[in-house]
C-alpha cells in the first residue's frame, strides 16, 4: 500500500526538522504542508528566537539542548554559515522570582556557567537597561538566537537535497490507519506511507483530538522598535528575558533582542494572550491593549527604546495544560510519531525533536532523553 516510507504533516520549526532527519536515515520521505517554506501564518516565524542552556522551566531540558546546540551548529555547517549566535542573556528580576530560580536550579544540576549580577553590575555592563535596585541578574554567556525562518528553510532545502518530497498548497483533512499502512487524506487526493509523523503546530489539535490533553492555542504579537545606541549595539545589549511580578495587567515575562538588522530591537510579551479559536483566521492586527503593556515595559526597562513601532507580526503558541511539550509515539498506533504543545518556548529545540521524531518512526525509540515529554503524565 505505501508509497512512502514516511509522511510529515507540517513542516514548519519541528516538521522540518523530521524531514531532515528522515531523509538523512535514507527514508523515502513527503512533507506536506498549507503554506510555503518558512511561512508567517504559524509559530515558526519572526526573524529570531532566543536559544538558551540554563533553562528555566526544568532541568530535564537541558541534556535536549545540549544535543540541539550541536545539530545548529552542524546545520550551520552544512549551509556554510552560522544560524545559531552566542551573544549571551540577561534574565533579570526580582530575587525570588521564577525565572532566576529555574535559571538557577538547571545551571546547578548540569554544571551550566552562569553569572550574577546585582542591579548595580546591569546598570554598569548594561546601560541600555533599567531594572529595581534590589533586582537581580542571571547572565549566561553561551545563550543567544536562531535565525528562525532560515533554519525552518535550511531543514526543508537540506531534506530534499537528500531525497525527500515536499508538496505545499495542500491543505491535511485527516489520517486513517490500517494493517497494511497509513493514510493522509488532503485536498490533494491521498497519500500512503508506512509511518507517520504529526507536527501541526496550532493545528495539532485538529489532527490529535483523541490524545488525553487539550491543547490551548493563543495570539502572540511580536514588535520590532528603533532604540539609541547603547540598545542597538549587541555588545552592549544581549538577548534579554525579564520576570516582571505580576501585581498589575502590565506584569509577565518580557523578552527581547538587540537590533541585529534594519528591522529595529525585538521586544515581546511572553506570558498571556487571548485564545484563538481558528488558526486561520487569527487576528494579525495591531492590538493597543497589547501593545501598551510592552511599551510600558519598555518605558520601565528600556527607556532609550524609541516609539512608534517599526513592524509587527503575529504568531501562536500552542500550549498543554502545564506548558511542557508533548513528544512521543501515538497511543492508538505506534506507527505514529508526534510533536505537540510547544508552548512557546519550542523551537530552540526543533531540531532535536526532528532528530528524536525521526527515531520513533524508524526504530519505535530514541535514545534521545524525552521520556519526561510523553503525554502518558495528562492520562
Amino acid at each position: 500500500m505505501a508509497g512512502y516510507d514516511a509522511i510529515v504533516i507540517g513542516t514548519g520549526g519541528v516538521g522540518s526538522a523530521a524531514l531532515f532527519h528522515l531523509a538523512r536515515r535514507g527514508a523515502r520521505v513527503l512533507g506536506l504542508d498549507r503554506f510555503p517554506p518558512g511561512h508567517d501564518r504559524g509559530s515558526s516565524h519572526g526573524r529570531t528566537r532566543i536559544i538558551r542552556q540554563a533553562y528555566f522551566e526544568h532541568p530535564d531540558y537541558v541534556p535536549l539542548l545540549r544535543r540541539a546546540y550541536e545539530l545548529w551548529a552542524e546545520l550551520g555547517r552544512r549551509r556554510g554559515r552560522p544560524l545559531l549566535h552566542e551573544i549571551g542573556l540577561l534574565q533579570a528580576g526580582p530575587p525570588d522570582s521564577a525565572v532566576l530560580a529555574g535559571v538557577r536550579r538547571s545551571a546547578r544540576e548540569h554544571g551550566l556557567e552562569v553569572e550574577e549580577l546585582a542591579a548595580s553590575d546591569i546598570a554598569a555592563r548594561f546601560p541600555g537597561f533599567r531594572v529595581d535596585a534590589d533586582w537581580l541578574g542571571l547572565f549566561e554567556r553561551r545563550a543567544g538566537y536562531l535565525e528562525v525562518e532560515a533554519c525552518v528553510v535550511a531543514h526543508i532545502e537540506e531534506a530534499i537535497g537528500l531525497g525527500a518530497e515536499l508538496r505545499t498548497g495542500v491543505t491535511v483533512l485527516g489520517w486513517q490507519s490500517a494493517a497494511d499502512g497509513i493514510t493522509v487524506a488532503t485536498d490533494a487526493g491521498e497519500f500512503a506511507a508506512d509511518r507517520l509523523v504529526i507536527a501541526a503546530g496550532p493545528w495539532a489539535g485538529q489532527l490529535l483530538s483523541d490524545l488525553p490533553v487539550r491543547l490551548e492555542v493563543r495570539r502572540k504579537p511580536q514588535y520590532w522598535y528603533g532604540a539609541d545606541a547603547a540598545l542597538l549595539a549587541q555588545s552592549g545589549c544581549p538577548a534579554f528575558l525579564f520576570d516582571i511580578p505580576e501585581t498589575a495587567s502590565d506584569g509577565g515575562i518580557f523578552y527581547g533582542l538587540p537590533q541585529i538588522d534594519d528591522w529595529g530591537l525585538k521586544v515581546a510579551r511572553h506570558t498571556g494572550g487571548p485564545a484563538v479559536d481558528d488558526p486561520l483566521a487569527v487576528n494579525r492586527d495591531l492590538d493597543p491593549a497589547e501593545q501598551a503593556c510592552v511599551e510600558a515595559f519598555l518605558a520601565d526597562h528600556l527607556p532609550g527604546v524609541r516609539r512608534p513601532c517599526l513592524h509587527h507580526s503575529v504568531c501562536m503558541y500552542t500550549l498543554t495544560p502545564d506548558e511542557h511539550f508533548i513528544v512521543e509515539r501515538h497511543p492508538a498506533d505506534r506507527r505514529i510519531a508526534l510533536a505537540a504543545g510547544l508552548s512557546g518556548h519550542g523551537f530552540k529545540f526543533t531540531c532535536v525533536l526532528g532528530e528524536a521524531l525521526a527515531d520513533l518512526a524508524l526504530d519505535g525509540r530514541t535514545a534521545l532523553p524525552i521520556g519526561f515529554l510523553s503525554a502518558d503524565r495528562f492520562r
